[in-house]
């Protein structure tokens, strides 16, 4: 009896659901890399930036197996995992706003938003892509800045600012290439610089800002956290 498409479908159904019950199980992770050793089996795990798992198995019989799963789709393109963001799971069931206002390193955006009045805007249909900065980006700002820009007569500038972060339509990080101009919202560009599965983005005023956690899904758009605040030149 072949017993190899027995542990290849074993093997596959263990890298995904990870069961708790192995007595002898040994993990290790090193990014976006996991290999788990348990009961004479060996898996490796391996996320991709698009959202697929190429998973390997090999058992001490010599059975072997390769697959690659691919998040679900639910006709919108939407990733059927979440992303942990600021403590909370960020779901492809929400959109960009309220997955964000899970985020315990985004209150410093959300309340922007808020006051720009851009909460409409980011709960419609889209799709976008917002490169969201985190509490600690905001804090690079100049002392006060931030307080000054969520005064109600600086509302133009602001949402000027926030829709420097908005490119329209759904980019996921493997769409970022190397040298590549995004049109703003806000009208200006941006340019994105990649080595690897790392990538940064550059302002109008030369500063540049890294993606931090990519290919945050929301049921209207894509989010990726950046660690600094995009400047227009206007």
């Amino acid at each position: 009896m072949n017993t190899k498409p027995l542990f290849a479908a074993l093997a596959l159904s263990f890298a995904v659901a990870a069961p708790s019950l192995a007595q002898d199980m040994k993990t290790k992770s090193d990014g976006n890399k996991t290999k788990t050793t348990t009961n004479g089996m060996t898996v490796k795990t391996k996320a991709e930036d698009d959202g697929k798992m190429k998973i390997k198995g090999k058992s001490d019989d010599g059975a072997k197996m390769k697959a690659t799963t691919k998040p679900r789709e639910d006709g919108k393109g939407m990733s059927g995992k979440g992303v942990m963001v600021g403590g909370a799971m960020m779901t492809p069931d929400k959109d960009i706003v309220d997955n964000a206002a899970g985020s315990k390193e985004h209150t410093t955006l959300v309340a922007a938003v808020k006051a720009a009045d851009l909460v409409p805007t980011l709960k419609s249909d889209g799709p976008f892509t917002v490169f969201a900065p985190t509490d600690a980006a905001f804090n690079k700002l100049p002392g006060g800045t931030v307080n000054t820009l969520l005064q109600p007569d600086m509302k133009p500038m602001l949402a000027k600012i926030l829709t420097y972060h908005v490119v329209a339509g759904r980019l996921l990080a493997s769409d970022l290439k190397d040298g590549q101009t995004l049109n703003t919202v806000e009208g200006e560009t941006l340019k994105v610089s990649r080595k690897g599965n790392m990538v940064m983005l550059t302002d109008a005023k030369g500063g540049t800002a890294n993606v931090t956690i990519p290919n945050v899904v929301s049921s209207n758009g894509v989010t990726h956290v950046i660690d600094t605040v995009l400047m227009p030149a206007k």
